[in-house]
């Protein structure tokens, strides 16, 4: 771990996705937290984001999202990472970024850029309109 409490927040946040503890997934989130892939509309508030993980996450076997690089500007927190899982049986790999606003001990929003055509064929999908992702 690092001495920098944000970037610990953020490395918590990696390693219950690396561990599946979907439930601790959704308690590193602020009650009215955002999670939000740019390419589909934000899921709000830690209810609604801890149910939609632990959905999302009931098809994933495995995961590993692997950091490149992380770093923090103020109270944000910029990861280059490459998510490798295999979910309903597909094996994928997808580079990611993630910008992530981390209030106190929590995350606040969560912002993550791939491309999303990629990752739907990864994950097997036939339609990737609002479909979950690996890190969402």
């Amino acid at each position: 771990m690092t001495a920098d409490p944000k970037i610990e927040v953020v490395q918590n946040m990696i390693d219950a996705w690396n561990t599946r503890n979907w439930q601790r997934v959704g308690d590193l989130f602020t009650e009215d937290g955002i999670l939000h892939s740019m390419m589909t509309d934000p899921i709000i508030g830690r209810k609604t984001i801890s149910a939609r993980i632990s959905a999302m996450g009931a098809g994933i076997s495995s995961i590993t999202l692997h950091i490149r690089n992380i770093g923090r500007v103020g109270d944000v927190v910029i990861i280059e990472r490459l998510d490798e899982f295999v979910y309903n049986g597909h094996e994928g790999k997808v580079p990611v970024v993630g910008v992530l606003v981390v209030e106190g001990d929590k995350i606040k929003e969560w912002r993550e850029y791939y491309d999303h055509a990629q990752l739907s064929s990864a994950m097997g999908l036939q339609s990737h309109a609002s479909k979950p992702t690996p890190a969402q």
